[in-house]
């Protein structure tokens, strides 16, 4: 495949995953006001959260599915699922509602998710870390556009009139049908020859590794969950308006684009380790600063700093996930976003009990403080590795 190609197709799925996360970044900045409209508890809160990333326990069966079918379909269609249901949020009228089109743009963000890691791998032939932040800059971008573009739509229309905003994802389904449909999974290097091998195995063999990663994402969690779903909460809380909220929310994750681009790059010449060390200690003590600040000017400078921190991990962790020699790639990939949405839910579930129970400054300090053991799981990376070779 020609570098023209390998360039266009890499820009093509990190364009959809901008589409497609623009839509799943509308649930934390108006959480205030579906809180406020169903009488909701922090606790209640977090589930939503939960009921999202709940289909994610299918993983490793949907990874399997698309290492059998042309899963072409699951990145086509996704952006369009995900937009008709974020985008009636704010039209439910009950909980139940809430939770269900939660699960369905949970079922629409597994189907996108466990394929395209794929196709950027066989389009960075060399570069795996560079090509990994191209993919997660169109995440984290569509997280700054997120809150903006459905704040901006409740300022507008109110609440209730988000639905408005459903066509932009139909649009870019119909964009990345004319763009992919000639493409095909099983052809040469974005090969879906159906992966044969022991999924039981495979698992017990990259045990110690999950493990290690697993850890680290556990402490990192907490501190990603509070400054992401309960943000516009915590600051709205202390006073400021949703607009404010919602500009730090934007903030943080505009700068945690820059942290996502340069540290897949970074990590592919100081090494994996090496860059998740130093982004890991740089967001704890971030996240200790913005805590211990009271000037209100500095807000946003932490929260930038923070941003390029605290995202910084996801393109190296995918990195390493894609460079473990495997004849199941796939699944693996599908195993560790199991893990990955696992620890996340259970976190942020804690975040909420917490939240309800001793409230949300203390919730914050305690997120603060295990943001530091993620530092000695990042320390041990590089020898779980060496015992996989």
């Amino acid at each position: 495949m020609s570098q023209k190609k390998q360039v266009n197709q890499v820009t093509t799925i990190s364009l959809a995953h901008l589409a497609h996360d623009t839509y799943s970044a509308f649930l934390a900045p108006i959480l205030p006001l579906l809180i406020e409209k169903l009488g909701m508890s922090l606790v209640m809160s977090a589930f939503l959260d939960i009921a999202r990333k709940l289909p994610s326990l299918l993983n490793p069966f949907f990874g399997l599915l698309a290492e059998r079918t042309d899963a072409r379909s699951f990145v086509i269609l996704s952006p369009a699922l995900t937009a008709l249901s974020m985008s009636l949020l704010g039209v439910a009228d009950s909980y139940a509602f809430l939770v269900v089109l939660l699960i369905i743009s949970g079922i629409s963000s597994t189907l996108f998710h466990i394929p395209s890691p794929g196709i950027i791998k066989a389009s960075s032939e060399g570069q795996i870390g560079r090509g990994m932040s191209f993919y997660m800059v169109g995440g984290e971008l569509a997280r700054t556009i997120g809150p903006l573009l459905i704040t901006g739509a409740v300022s507008l229309w109110g609440l209730e009139g988000t639905w408005r905003l459903m066509p932009f994802g139909f649009v870019a389904s119909l964009i990345l049908y004319y763009r992919l449909k000639d493409f095909r999974f099983t052809q040469q290097k974005f090969t879906k020859k159906a992966e044969k091998g022991d999924a039981l195995a495979e698992v017990k063999h990259f045990m110690a590794l999950f493990s290690v990663m697993g850890g680290f994402m556990f402490f990192q969690s907490a501190m990603k969950m509070a400054t992401t779903l309960y943000l516009a909460v915590y600051l709205t809380q202390h006073g400021f308006s949703l607009w404010y909220a919602s500009m730090a929310l934007s903030v943080l994750q505009f700068f945690g684009v820059i942290g996502t681009f340069l540290s897949g790059t970074i990590s592919d010449k100081i090494g994996r380790q090496k860059t998740l060390v130093i982004m890991s200690t740089g967001a704890a003590i971030t996240m200790s600063l913005f805590l211990l600040s009271e000037n209100i000017y500095i807000v946003f400078p932490l929260l930038g700093l923070l941003g390029i921190f605290m995202f910084a991990n996801g393109p190296i962790m995918l990195s390493v996930i894609h460079e473990v020699k495997t004849d199941m790639p796939t699944f693996i990939n599908s195993v560790y976003m199991t893990i990955n949405f696992s620890i996340s839910s259970i976190v942020v579930l804690a975040m909420g009990m917490f939240g309800d129970k001793i409230g949300l400054d203390t919730t914050y300090i305690i997120a603060a403080v295990l943001a530091y053991a993620a530092i000695p799981f990042a320390m041990s990376l590089n020898y779980v590795l060496k015992k996989l070779d």
